[in-house]
């Protein structure tokens, strides 16, 4: 199985122009610049670390989803917003961290259990596998 994006750019890095699409045609041509990548208050258009914090929570929400149901809980609802981090550290640019703020409604687990199974998703989601970098989580149930 393989999965496919594509990018295209043109111009100098601050003043050039983007384009990413996506195999599925989730994204189609979609808009990313310098600034909707590194300015404070993003430009119009993506950029790939926000992309790669969409995979992360999607991966990880639904693996927690899988390993929820594998203890015999089914969620009702399980929402994760993950935020990458990124940093200039001598002059190179590099995600420090993502972190991830998870909350669910899953009838008759606890919380310590909720926490357990949260915490080895984490580790164990196929994005969080593929990534060499920090994660930190914050996992409640509602």
């Amino acid at each position: 199985m393989k999965r496919k994006a594509n990018a295209v750019w043109t111009g100098t890095l601050k003043e050039g122009k983007g384009t990413l699409t996506t195999g599925s045609g989730a994204l189609s041509t979609h808009p990313y610049s310098f600034g909707s990548r590194f300015e404070e208050n993003a430009k119009p258009g993506s950029n790939p670390e926000e992309l790669l914090a969409a995979a992360e929570a999607g991966c990880f929400t639904m693996a927690l989803g899988a390993e929820l149901s594998n203890a015999g809980h089914t969620p009702e609802e399980l929402r994760t917003e993950a935020t990458a981090e990124l940093r200039n550290e001598g002059g190179k640019w590099s995600i420090a961290t993502i972190h991830l703020v998870t909350r669910g409604r899953v009838p008759g687990v606890d919380a310590a259990e909720f926490q357990r199974l949260a915490e080895a998703t984490k580790q164990n989601c196929i994005v969080s596998r593929a990534l060499n970098v920090q994660f930190t989580l914050d996992a409640k149930l509602e």
